[in-house]
């Protein structure tokens, strides 16, 4: 569900033209392209892509390295949820990103539960 919301938020962002507006945004897309559209659609492609190979190979498949995939969705999220409502609120107005940030946020906080439950289930266990 984040891999797919993180794609939403992505839609958002690029309707916003996030790259003209957000400093760090900028940035990033410019260490991958001169044209930072050009930039943020190869980041943000990559991302979705990577996102769905971790959901259908190494989370499906319980792979050793799962769970610390999971996490580094989990921080993404939080990351996105948190800094596009400071950001918004900073501004004082709707900044691209924002409607889908809450629930990045959201679904992150839910799945910080399930791991820290599974982890506690693992550990009862042994």
């Amino acid at each position: 569900m984040l891999v797919l919301v993180q794609g939403f938020h992505s839609i958002e962002e690029y309707m916003g033209e996030i790259w003209v507006d957000f400093p760090p945004a900028r940035f990033l897309c410019s260490l991958v392209s001169d044209d930072p559209l050009t930039g943020f659609l190869i980041i943000n492609i990559g991302l979705f892509g990577f996102g769905l190979w971790c959901w259908l190979f190494p989370v499906r498949g319980q792979y050793y390295y799962a769970q610390s995939l999971v996490w580094f969705w989990i921080a993404l999220g939080l990351i996105n949820g948190m800094g596009h409502t400071l950001w918004s609120i900073i501004q004082r107005a709707y900044t691209p990103g924002l409607w889908t940030a809450p629930i990045l946020f959201l679904i992150a906080t839910v799945l910080i539960r399930k791991q820290l439950n599974a982890n506690s289930n693992v550990q009862q266990g042994a």
